[in-house]
């Protein structure tokens, strides 16, 4: 299974960021991005990559571990930036940043333990993807409009393991599917 952690906004922020994705594809040139469908909306604390059917359980096992250890923390979508000169626009977070990569060092360590290659370690940036592009893109003008946003906080209460499903059919436009294969409360809690 193509695996990653996850933490998944809840859906009234979703739709904050509904309102603001709509009015960023009204901008010149938008149609040049590739728009992350609502249901590709997550901050990903840990990319694992395809994972052997026989390791899933006992990563969801230190998965549920790394929940427990971690309390609940409050976010907010805010501000935004890019990677890869325009080819990534994102909307980054306000809030307890730290916790939150504090969790997705704990997500990647214990894929680390169970064996799963995570290549060379890179410091977490909090970022929810937008937009791509296959080549490099001006996308100032999207970056200058996300620095005024300002989403309502949430409380973030449990990790999730999400299941990603490549398009195969070759439709253009066509995005992945996301399945929550496992969600674990911060805390323990219930």
């Amino acid at each position: 299974m193509r695996l990653f952690a996850a933490v998944l906004p809840p859906e009234h922020i979703a739709d904050e960021l509904a309102v603001e994705v709509d009015r960023l594809r009204q901008l010149p040139g938008a149609g040049r991005l590739r728009w992350t469908g609502r249901p590709g909306w997550h901050f990903t604390l840990a990319f694992y990559g395809e994972v052997p059917d026989d390791v899933v359980p006992a990563l969801a096992d230190r998965l549920a571990r790394a929940a427990r250890r971690a309390a609940p923390f409050t976010l907010a979508l805010a501000g935004g930036g890019q990677f890869g000169q325009g080819r990534t626009l994102w909307v980054g977070a306000r809030g307890d940043v730290a916790e939150l990569r504090l969790l997705a060092g704990r997500a990647e360590a214990a894929a680390r333990k169970e064996g799963l290659p995570m290549g060379e370690h890179r410091p977490y940036k909090a970022h929810l993807t937008l937009a791509r592009s296959r080549h490099a893109l001006d996308v100032r003008p999207y970056v200058a409009a996300l620095a005024e946003f300002a989403g309502g906080g949430w409380d973030v209460t449990d990790l999730a393991l999400v299941r990603s499903r490549l398009p195969a059919s070759g439709v253009p436009g066509e995005q992945p599917r996301y399945e929550v294969v496992g969600r674990w409360a911060l805390g323990g809690g219930g």
